[in-house]
Formats: C-alpha cells, structure tokens, sequence
C-alpha cells in the first residue's frame, strides 16, 4: 500500500464543497470516483481543508492510499486524464510515508480573498471574486485587521455548523492591500474554524465601506457572539492557497 500526497487545484463553483455530501458533487467523490476508474480499488481521500460550496483552491494538499502500483507521474496523468472536463486537476503528486496526514500532520494553511471593488459587472471573473461596487477603504480595514491578529476566541467569527472543538485559534496573519480595483486579503494561520475567514472579511469590507468603525473589529471580536457579526462575505472570492508541513521546506 502506498500513500500519495496530491497538490490540487480546482474551480469550487459546480461543486457542493470539496467533502463528500449525500447531495450533489463533492470534489473528494470526484477524485476517489477517478482512482476507482484507474485501479479499481475505493479509496479515502483526506484533505488539508474543507472548502465550502463556490470555494476555490489553487494548491490543495490531500493524501489516499492505493495497493496497485503505480508511480505518481502515471497516477497524476491519469487522474488528469479521468477527472477532465471537471474543473479539477492534479498539479503534483509525490509518494508520502504512511504517518503523514495532509490534515493532521499539516502545520499552516494559507487563504486568499479576491474582492473585485469596481461598478462594472464581473464578467471573466463572476465566481471567481466578491463584487463590491462601492470604493473600498483599504487603509481603514488594515487598521481594522490588527484586532484579529493573534490568539484569540473567534465565536463571533464561527459558523454555528462548526464543528471545531475549540474556538480559540492563533491568527498569525491578516494582510488587506489593492492592486488597481482588486482588493486581497491574505489569512494564514495553523488552522481555521468553518467560515473564519469569510466572516472576518464580511466584517473588514464594513470597515472598509465606512459602515463600520475599524475599532468595531475589535468589539465584535470581544463579544464571543455570532449575533455581533455583521456580514458573511460570499464564496465565491475565497481560494484555499497553500499547506505547510514540517517535512517540506
């Protein structure tokens, strides 16, 4: 039995989330449905993340297990081969040994949030960024951004299907910059709780719309309360960047 270690990238759009659901494609049925299709054997895919439905990941880390050999360029161009024309493909794949996890062993994961801030509609990139219309104060949601920053208890920032056992998480970065009309927020941290970084981006374009006081981050924070959230931003411009593990540099 050889563990693989596979890097994907994938359009979250057509997809019910990258986890297996009763209803609809999931991306994890997609690529055991494709391993099934080459080796004839059902296998378990981990992943380093849980993407949510409209979510998009530009190097997913996730692991499986197969008995037939094979080496990992032939399974990467096959998988490549089968999963085609979904929008899922195999950017790499690598042998692992068998106590390496693409979720427990990972120590980091990386976020990504493309806000389009124009008035025209998107077109290239409907799905793929948030449309926010109204100019954006990017200096007034980096400022707002610091609050977030470090150990703290992110309730109000959690969906109420968590399923995490603790809310407390280590925020180790929460940058917001522009390039021309495309605002990016960039969150890295060892691990997040379910809509973490949707809902602090909801709360940051607030800010940024003048709507909210930077300081009312910190306020929403404090209040360990759903309720205080004041907006959950869509999926559609989230992206799953990349995973860390001791073993890699």
């Amino acid at each position: 039995m050889t563990r693989f270690a596979l890097t994907l990238e994938f359009d979250g759009g057509p997809f019910v989330g990258l986890q297996r659901q009763a209803l609809g494609d999931s991306i994890q049925q997609s690529v055991e449905e494709a391993v099934f299709a080459i080796t004839g054997e059902t296998v378990s895919m981990h992943a380093a993340g849980r993407t949510d439905a409209g979510v998009h990941a530009l190097a997913m880390r996730a692991h499986l297990d197969i008995a037939k050999p094979i080496t990992p360029f032939r399974l990467m161009e096959a998988l490549n081969a089968v999963l085609r024309p979904a929008p899922i493909a195999v950017l790499a794949c690598e042998t692992k040994p068998h106590d390496w996890h693409a979720r427990f062993t990972c120590t980091g994961r990386r976020y990504l949030y493309r806000i389009a801030n124009r008035r025209a509609p998107l077109t290239i990139d409907r799905g793929k960024a948030w449309l926010v219309s109204r100019p954006l104060d990017v200096y007034a949601m980096r400022v707002g951004a610091q609050a977030l920053i470090g150990l703290h208890d992110f309730t109000t920032f959690r969906s109420v299907h968590c399923q995490s056992k603790s809310p407390v998480k280590a925020l180790e970065r929460l940058d917001v910059r522009r390039e021309g009309d495309t605002v990016l927020i960039e969150a890295a941290a060892r691990s997040f709780l379910h809509h973490q970084v949707r809902s602090m981006v909801g709360c940051l374009v607030l800010v940024g719309l003048g709507r909210w006081a930077p300081e009312r981050i910190a306020e929403a924070l404090a209040a360990r309360d759903r309720t205080a959230l004041g907006l959950n931003a869509p999926p559609d411009g989230l992206y799953f960047v990349s995973a860390s593990y001791p073993d890699e540099a």
